[in-house]
């Protein structure tokens, strides 16, 4: 049996092994593999696994021996689904292994900005605290997020994993989920999606990228919220309209944003958040803790020997 993984470096740059893959089956493993090089790469494999790599149905449809597609992440949009059930391949996914690891670089945005932790270092290092004659020093508001409003869009396990921790905090905790309210605990309250954001303090995006959700952040929406408001993107980027989101920032009809994705990634050079006022942006890195690649290597030789046994687990081409 090939195996061919087509891009493999963002999951294991060096620090785990492949060696209980390598057990599997007969495998290529490739650091990225470019548009163009996916043909010859995945030729005569049986089992192909992905990230980021792309794979539209010309491509499965020119793979014969390809019986099993697994994608090295939670969301499947990186390959053509239809094509794959056209054709009876398996296709799965590896869900909830980054939740911890999610929910805590929502955090690290929040906390980054309201107690403004960077730029405050930042100013030490430049020697603004040692000129000052106090033993503290600030330049900027502090916020506290005690009896904040933080408004949670998509309430599934990593929108539950944050409401805990902003629960742990003292925050009011508002969700936008099909859930109905009887599903949710009592310190959970249900609101529409226009008056969360209307609401809020905080508003943090945890759906998925799908027609109803892309650019669900716009400039209709960012002119309702409050201009003390923040959001913290860690779902994908295109679920906000990017130049609306600068100009807003830009403008002060919000106050700041944290995301870990945009649109296109890497970023093209010409994206307006880059320069965007109070915009912090890390670079897709909520999902690559060690202990979170750790998770994702254990359920993709899961889902590889229950598919060997004819029995295959979190198939998403059903």
């Amino acid at each position: 049996m090939k195996i061919v993984v087509l891009d493999g470096f963002t999951l294991n740059p060096g620090d785990l092994s492949w060696d209980e893959l390598k057990q599997l089956g007969e495998c290529e493993i490739y650091d990225r593999t470019a548009p163009e090089e996916v043909l010859q790469r995945a030729a005569g494999a049986e089992i192909v696994l992905t990230n980021k790599t792309g794979l539209p149905a010309e491509f499965i449809n020119a793979l014969p021996d390809l019986k099993y597609i697994g994608v090295l992440a939670t969301g499947y949009n990186v390959l053509d689904i239809e094509a794959a059930k056209a054709r009876g391949i398996i296709v799965t996914n590896i869900p909830a292994y980054s939740t911890p690891s999610v929910g805590q670089l929502v955090f690290a945005h929040i906390l980054n900005i309201t107690s403004q932790v960077k730029h405050h270092s930042d100013l030490v290092h430049q020697g603004r605290w040692e000129k000052s004659q106090d033993f503290t020093f600030t330049d900027t508001p502090l916020i506290e997020l005690l009896g904040k409003k933080i408004g949670i869009v998509g309430l599934g396990q990593i929108g539950y994993n944050v409401a805990r921790v902003a629960l742990g905090f003292g925050m009011k905790v508002w969700a936008y989920t099909s859930k109905s309210r009887l599903q949710l605990p009592p310190e959970i309250k249900k609101m529409e999606l226009d008056q969360l954001f209307h609401e809020c303090d905080i508003i943090t995006l945890n759906v998925p990228l799908n027609d109803a959700t892309k650019e669900m952040v716009n400039a209709k929406r960012l002119a309702s919220m409050k201009p003390s408001a923040i959001i913290i993107n860690t779902g994908r980027g295109e679920l906000i309209n990017e130049q609306d989101l600068a100009d807003a920032l830009n403008n002060g009809v919000i106050y700041a944003a944290g995301l870990d994705v945009l649109s296109t990634e890497p970023p093209k050079a010409d994206n307006p958040l880059l320069t965007a006022k109070n915009c912090y942006i890390t670079p897709h890195i909520a999902w690559a803790t060690y202990a979170s690649r750790q998770r994702l290597m254990k359920v993709m030789l899961e889902n590889i020997e229950a598919y060997q046994a004819g029995k295959p687990i979190n198939n998403v081409a059903k």
